[in-house]
């Protein structure tokens, strides 16, 4: 991970496999994102892999060769909130305070396509080729893929998708809604855009990222009372102030950290302890 707060440029760095998951990787993508959660400066996230890919998925061999799952006995545990290790490595992003901006190139199958959705924007090269291929190995996506897909794509396009395993191009993700949009150069406009959200108010982007977290299939009064909840936190507070004062007085702003015991009224957690 390269970090320059307030921004962090965490990549992954197992080119010679094209940066696929393995169980160094998976811990080093907790560890990340476990640390950046303390972070109290952090103000945006950019998600990439090293040279010729993103992420190719899980490395199989490795999984081949561990005896009866191994590794990945005990996933019905949950250890991190709502998830297992193996979903908090992608959900983990979803969950975090602030903005992640995914620069997706090469190919993204598999866990490394479930990693992608877990930002909350996906900038994606033009050769870029993916896959939902858990099927291809007699598995399902279990990295928090079939949670997040849902919010982004029509279900008979994941159906087809996840039934089949079929690769995909960069112009066919941007139709389903996978990618945000589509970049010549992703991780330099990631990089750009991350700067431009970490100019912008810390509370009033935290609170956006809680409010838009909230499941569609909550009801309209939670989200509308939810609004109101993180509207009343923000008017008149310091930062907001600032805001003001820094447009009328054509200036950069001068933001403090946001308060971070701040939460919304709706959490996906449930009551599980973290580990």
């Amino acid at each position: 991970m390269r970090s320059r707060l307030p921004r962090a440029d965490v990549r992954l760095v197992r080119a010679d496999k094209l940066n696929a998951l393995d169980p160094p990787m998976f811990e080093g993508l907790l560890l990340a994102c476990e640390r950046l959660a303390k972070e109290p400066s952090l103000r945006a996230v950019v998600l990439s892999g090293e040279e010729r890919a993103f992420c190719a998925g899980l490395d199989m061999g490795r999984f081949a060769t561990t005896k009866q799952g191994g590794d990945f006995k005990d996933i019905e545990k949950r250890t991190h909130g709502i998830s297992n290790t193996f979903q908090y490595v992608v959900y983990g992003w979803r969950e975090l305070c602030v903005p992640v901006v995914a620069a997706v190139h090469g190919v993204a199958f598999g866990g490394g396509f479930q990693l992608m959705l877990g930002a909350d924007i996906r900038l994606v090269a033009p050769d870029t080729r993916m896959s939902i291929m858990e099927v291809k190995w007699g598995l399902v996506p279990d990295m928090a893929g079939t949670a997040l897909m849902r919010t982004l794509a029509r279900d008979d396009v994941i159906r087809e998708l996840t039934y089949t395993g079929r690769i995909f191009s960069a112009q066919e993700a941007l139709a389903y809604g996978f990618a945000t949009r589509i970049s010549e150069d992703p991780h330099t406009e990631a990089l750009a855009l991350a700067r431009e959200i970490a100019t912008k108010s810390p509370d009033a982007i935290q609170g956006t990222k809680r409010l838009l977290n909230i499941p569609a299939s909550i009801d309209s009064a939670t989200s509308l009372l939810a609004e109101a909840v993180e509207q009343a936190k923000l008017i008149g507070s310091p930062n907001q102030i600032e805001a003001v004062k820094s447009n009328l007085e054509k200036r950069a702003a001068l933001f403090a950290d946001p308060d971070s015991a701040a939460t919304a009224l709706w959490t996906p957690r449930d009551d599980t302890e973290r580990k």
